[in-house]
């Protein structure tokens, strides 16, 4: 079944946009792991054409538009898991490993989790290189907020904190290729997902700028 989205953001197309100076964008995790972990292409699903084409080459224009490029700290945990497990995907592949078995990758084969290691903090230290912070504490309060967005936005748990720690920054752009964003009222998503793109069409929230 088709995924209905009622677009309440303003969406941007980042194949039609050119990245200005004024731009603060926060950029989501999938977004990072495609530009920055160069064996996205070998994980059991890999990613599409345009999602290694579009983000980066929009990503690249940004830095060369002197456009600020925001990280939320909270990405490590969810791109960790997305290296670890294309990873293991790899390894299995390789070797006949029952990918199934996990912990089994992570204890037993200290080479692979060294190679694991290294490619996560390749991938944030490129993070880290172009992006500044978004500061969030996770505390109750935050915890809360992110429980009332839960009713009207269509998030999940690392989404909701992205936007606390987008609220609580100023921060009212976003470059993703998750629709889920587009629920939220009040901010710019800047995406490739062509059905996202439609939706928004079609609901007059395609914004040009």
């Amino acid at each position: 079944m088709a995924v209905h989205y009622l677009i309440q953001a303003e969406v941007v197309d980042i194949k039609q946009d050119l990245p200005k100076a004024g731009d603060a964008f926060l950029v989501d995790t999938n977004v990072w792991y495609w530009m920055m972990y160069n064996r996205a292409q070998q994980a059991d699903r890999p990613p599409l054409g345009y999602q290694t084409t579009d983000y980066p080459a929009y990503l690249s224009k940004a830095i060369t538009a002197s456009s600020r490029l925001h990280r939320c700290e909270l990405a490590l945990a969810e791109l960790a898991h997305l290296i670890e497990r294309t990873e293991l995907e790899i390894f299995a592949k390789a070797s006949g490993f029952d990918k199934s078995k996990k912990k089994e990758f992570r204890h037993n084969y200290p080479i692979e989790r060294a190679n694991v290691v290294a490619r996560i903090q390749s991938a944030w230290g490129q993070i880290k290189a172009v992006a500044t912070p978004v500061a969030i504490q996770i505390d109750e309060a935050t915890a809360d907020a992110a429980l009332t967005r839960l009713q009207s936005q269509f998030l999940d748990g690392y989404d909701l904190f992205m936007l606390e720690a987008m609220a609580k920054a100023g921060v009212v752009q976003v470059i993703t290729d998750d629709g889920d964003f587009t629920s939220v009222a009040g901010i710019q998503v800047f995406t490739s997902n062509a059905k996202v793109i439609q939706a928004a069409q079609n609901q007059g929230k395609l914004v040009i700028r």
